[in-house]
């Protein structure tokens, strides 16, 4: 059940919030192992005059930028897949906007499970009541 917040610094009108989600929800079911139903994406465009990379605008250094940030439950995933989701997200966002700038930010959240959930559930509920069943 993750929750990933998007924020992107970019000139380029042509990539749309539903193309971003489409990408981050494939890669937290493909490289997560996350189910589709269940992934959550918040995306939020900001001016790049606005983003600021060594006290520089990204308007005067003519780039884009993103910061990624997932929640997922502990202990969910290793270190290898969310590596892995680190690197895929950022050669995913750089094909979406190719002047992405290498400062651009993918950080994955783990979350207790008895800290978050959905649906008025705990994932330890959640996963209490897959055992028992």
């Amino acid at each position: 059940m993750p929750y990933l917040r998007v924020r992107i610094a970019s000139h380029k009108n042509s990539v749309s919030s539903q193309e971003v989600a489409n990408t981050l929800t494939n890669l937290a079911v493909k490289v997560l192992g996350k189910a589709q139903e269940a992934v959550a994406v918040d995306v939020h465009f900001s001016d790049p005059a606005d983003w600021f990379i060594a006290g520089k605008s990204l308007t005067s250094r003519k780039q884009t930028s993103f910061f990624v940030e997932i929640k997922i439950t502990e202990a969910t995933n290793n270190r290898d897949e969310k590596a892995e989701f680190v690197k895929e997200t950022f050669a995913e966002m750089a094909r979406l906007f190719p002047d992405v700038a290498e400062t651009s930010y993918v950080v994955l959240q783990d979350v207790a499970s008895e800290a978050w959930g959905y649906g008025g559930k705990t994932q330890e509920f959640r996963y209490i009541s897959d055992k028992v069943k």
